[in-house]
């Protein structure tokens, strides 16, 4: 048999069954933190506040009519459209004037469809009365209007029926200056000689195309005598005379003089002034032509 274990040693003065105090070992390392310096304290990082879901009022009941602008319905008692602003209630359009309302000096205030169409019958209607009135009364609305259909218009060359000079040199006849041909001229033998051309229809006379000199060659050109100013006479058919001063350039070719005269059933070339004259040389016109509008 094994021997029973020896007690432990109790220490002399000091209990053996005395339980050591917690709370003053607790207290004892409260005062020891108070007592410690507080040290540097890192800044905490933001945090976001979590969105906060929030019930949605329940939208209105539209009602109502819907706009005249987009078809939105609205509540009834709106003004205007909850979507484009537009008015909801439409004004009312004023009833249309009498037709007698819209012409000067009855016309106040001109509403959309008050005889625009009768409106626009009557400004044309008076318009054309006034060219007519114009065109009778007045020689000066006349002679515009005949102008303008000169201006719109073609011409076409028209040949006289007879030929007559008041004077010719020998072998240089009146009927040289309305053959055709430049080659060929009648031949004034001096100043104040006139060529007369007359027709058997009157007609509208727009221009006279005059070639001067013997030739349309310059070497030929100054040989001979041409004139430099004329006068056409114009006679129409109440025998009343227009006057013209055609001013001719010392150079060969054609040169055009515009006119503009009606009822026309001669015409007379007056020689005024020449160049190149000289002992037996007379004053040269190689052609004339007449033009009339078609």
């Amino acid at each position: 048999m094994r021997p029973a274990p020896a007690p432990a040693p109790v220490r002399p003065g000091i209990p053996a069954s005395a339980p050591v105090s917690a709370p003053a070992s607790r207290s004892a390392s409260e005062g020891a933190e108070e007592n410690e310096p507080i040290g540097a304290v890192r800044p905490a990082k933001p945090v976001a506040r979590r969105p906060v879901v929030r019930p949605v009022a329940a939208d209105e009941t539209p009602d109502g009519p819907p706009c005249p602008a987009c078809g939105t319905p609205n509540l009834p008692g709106r003004q205007f459209c909850r979507r484009c602003a537009a008015p909801l209630r439409a004004r009312e359009q004023p009833a249309a004037l009498p037709w007698w309302r819209t012409v000067w000096p009855f016309r106040r205030r001109v509403r959309g469809g008050s005889g625009r169409a009768l409106r626009r019958t009557l400004l044309v209607l008076v318009v054309a009365g006034l060219l007519v009135a114009g065109f009778l009364f007045f020689p000066l609305g006349r002679y515009v209007f005949e102008d303008v259909r000169d201006k719109l218009g073609g011409t076409a060359e028209i040949s006289p029926t007879g030929v007559t000079a008041s004077a010719s040199a020998p072998g240089h006849p009146a009927t040289a200056a309305t053959d055709g041909l430049t080659n060929k001229y009648w031949g004034a033998p001096a100043l104040g000689a006139s060529l007369t051309a007359s027709f058997e229809t009157p007609f509208r006379l727009v221009g006279v195309v005059v070639y001067s000199g013997v030739s349309k060659e310059p070497q030929e050109f100054r040989q001979g005598a041409r004139p430099t100013r004329a006068e056409l006479l114009v006679t129409t058919k109440d025998d009343k005379v227009h006057k013209k001063t055609v001013t001719l350039n010392d150079k060969p070719g054609k040169q055009e003089t515009r006119l503009g005269i009606s009822d026309v059933v001669s015409v007379q070339l007056v020689l005024r002034e020449a160049a190149g004259q000289g002992e037996g040389r007379p004053i040269a016109v190689g052609e004339i032509e007449f033009f009339k509008r078609t």
